[in-house]
């Protein structure tokens, strides 16, 4: 976490004063829920900044100067942890991969939070921890920070941030006060854009679902040159090579969720087109989905196929095979057929 004092981002000013008018009242576990890209996680540390900073006159926001919001901005305060999917503990082997990034919060991170909520706290007597994002908690894990939730010890208060909430386990979700977060008005989010620089900010807003976060990457995303061109050869499924492009994805070295992602959307907007006349990501490809639209009976199926893919992309499977099977199923249900045997 940077020393520079972090302010919230212009959208989430009536979410805030929304929060402000209940902080008296504000309960020991705190949810916050919303589409991925809008700022959550920066809302909730400002809010756990907030609760850390010593400054007696505060009302609404932190100070950023005392100790203890030099010590949080500086990502050194001792009543703060961060809990978050890290690093995997094995180094990199002798052919030299990079090690992976964990996809998970597993039961030890837990089992070391426990320690940290348990202690007396250094500076005001509150202990904060934020997790991040809730939904990656495993099973084990889960059940392990459920006990913490339901006995919590005095002056210990969990932020909770979740792209996916429907993922927690009731339990959890029935011990913290919800919090939902909208997406940005499209007006703040594309001013906001254009003040970053971002050329053409309504289209990438489109491409990520109105999410400016992550508009913001897909401005500037190495990998628009594999999108496009793969956009291209799915926009033309008569002459579409699906060996080659899978291959082509496998060479690309782009993660699987991200493809799949791809081709998500591209199946909600002929879906959207089929039933409402309407497309929401690709406005930039109308032409196309409205001319594959009128032959695509059965891509209903294939939502769930692609949700399946979604589901296990984070899993060591071999990608150009995946690609392979979801190339071909989009054929298929191009023809009207269900391809749900097709391996």
């Amino acid at each position: 976490m940077s020393a520079t004092m972090k302010t919230l981002y212009p959208w989430q000013a009536a979410p805030w004063s929304q929060l402000m008018r209940e902080i008296d009242r504000l309960p020991h576990a705190l949810l916050i829920t919303g589409e991925e890209g809008i700022g959550k996680r920066r809302f909730a540390e400002y809010l756990a900044q907030l609760l850390l900073c010593e400054d007696t006159a505060k009302t609404t926001m932190p100070c950023g100067v005392c100790d203890g919001c030099r010590w949080f901005l500086a990502g050194n305060h001792l009543d703060f942890r961060l809990v978050s999917p890290g690093e995997a503990d094995a180094e990199a082997s002798e052919d030299a991969k990079p090690k992976r990034k964990s996809q998970v919060i597993g039961v030890d991170d837990i089992r070391d939070l426990a320690d940290f909520v348990n202690l007396t706290a250094h500076r005001k007597g509150i202990r904060v921890t934020l997790v991040h994002p809730a939904e990656a908690l495993n099973i084990a894990a889960a059940n392990a920070f459920l006990k913490t939730l339901e006995e919590p010890p005095a002056g210990a208060v969990f932020i909770l941030v979740s792209n996916h909430w429907r993922r927690l386990l009731p339990t959890i979700r029935s011990r913290c006060r919800v919090f939902p977060m909208a997406m940005p008005d499209q007006t703040a989010a594309t001013g906001w854009l254009a003040q970053q620089q971002v050329v053409n900010p309504s289209l990438h807003l489109a491409h990520t679902g109105g999410a400016p976060l992550a508009a913001l990457d897909d401005a500037s995303a190495e990998w628009l040159p594999n999108r496009k061109a793969f956009l291209e050869h799915i926009a033309n499924p008569v002459v579409l090579d699906v060996l080659a492009v899978a291959a082509e994805l496998e060479k690309a070295k782009l993660e699987m969720s991200l493809v799949v992602s791809w081709l998500q959307k591209w199946v909600h907007d002929l879906i959207s087109i089929k039933m409402t006349g309407k497309l929401r990501y690709y406005p930039d490809w109308d032409s196309d989905l409205r001319r594959i639209a009128t032959q695509s009976p059965a891509f209903f199926h294939y939502i769930d196929r692609l949700n399946e893919a979604m589901r296990l992309a984070h899993h060591p499977l071999n990608q150009r095979l995946v690609f392979e099977s979801l190339l071909f199923a989009y054929l298929d249900a191009l023809r009207g057929k269900s391809s749900r045997g097709r391996k």
